[in-house]
């Protein structure tokens, strides 16, 4: 793991959980020595400030360091040798297949987009591969994200959407989340309650998409009775344009996504 923030650090704790890889078949990197000794206390695994050293020893090389920040470190000759015939996956955003593959042209490269529900196992991974990753590689990315949550494949360039609607996604839903917990201390309910039910509202409807099969307006329509209460909020909602704003939001987010990685982080 080269780089191990909150992200690779949840994908390293799922990894560990599941089985997928032993402690000691583990190590990850660090910037300083002080944050390297926090991992290897908090992980149970070996911890480095080199990362070349680190992508020798391994077999699969996982990046999860900043967009800025990947060409910085894995532009160079002796990493790219390092990497030679290993499985490499990135996990930095705006970074392409293209870019990721003139840097390491001899590595099977995978590009992979997780998000931080990865944290409690519940998260969306969308994985890409390179054109030398073969289906033994595809099927091992998928078994080491599976590990943290759900994951598919879809092709590179459908990745910047995928980081809006699935990466930055959960802090969309926190602002929707939080929108409706107002409403229920606007209308009496204690701030602690009503983040409860609205948390839990939105685990439920979510798993019902996902268990049913159903379109999400099939299930709206299932909740909302004629002259009913749901209605007349669906209505307050829709004279906000809450629809193309949340869509547009999406839109934004993939638009700057794209250009994350392109201007590399100065040494």
């Amino acid at each position: 793991m080269i780089g191990c923030g909150t992200m690779g650090q949840a994908i390293v704790g799922g990894l560990l959980d599941a089985g997928v890889f032993a402690r000691d078949h583990v190590v990850v990197t660090a910037r300083t020595s002080e944050a390297a000794r926090a991992l290897e206390h908090k992980l149970g695994t070996s911890a480095t400030m080199d990362n070349i050293a680190a992508c020798r020893r391994a077999n699969v090389v996982l990046i999860a360091l900043k967009p800025q920040r990947v060409g910085l470190v894995v532009d160079q000759p002796a990493f790219r040798e390092a990497a030679t015939g290993k499985l490499v996956i990135s996990i930095a955003a705006g970074v392409d297949l293209e870019q990721l593959s003139r840097w390491l042209p001899d590595a099977a490269v995978i590009r992979a987009m997780p998000n931080t529900p990865c944290l409690i196992g519940e998260g969306m991974t969308v994985i890409a591969r390179g054109r030398a990753v073969t289906d033994v590689h595809a099927a091992l990315a998928m078994r080491m994200f599976e590990a943290v949550g759900r994951c598919i494949e879809l092709e590179d360039k459908h990745m910047d959407a995928v980081t809006s609607l699935n990466s930055s996604g959960p802090a969309f839903a926190y602002v929707i989340l939080e929108a409706l917990a107002d409403g229920g201390v606007m209308i009496g309910l204690p701030r602690d309650v009503a983040l409860q039910i609205a948390a839990q509202m939105f685990q439920g409807s979510a798993r019902m998409v996902l268990g049913t099969g159903f379109h999400p307006a099939a299930l709206k329509d299932q909740v909302t009775t004629p002259a009913g209460c749901t209605i007349a909020g669906i209505l307050t909602m829709e004279d906000g344009r809450i629809r193309s704003v949340l869509a547009r939001t999406v839109q934004e987010a993939a638009r700057v996504a794209s250009g994350l990685g392109k201007t590399p982080e100065k040494p």
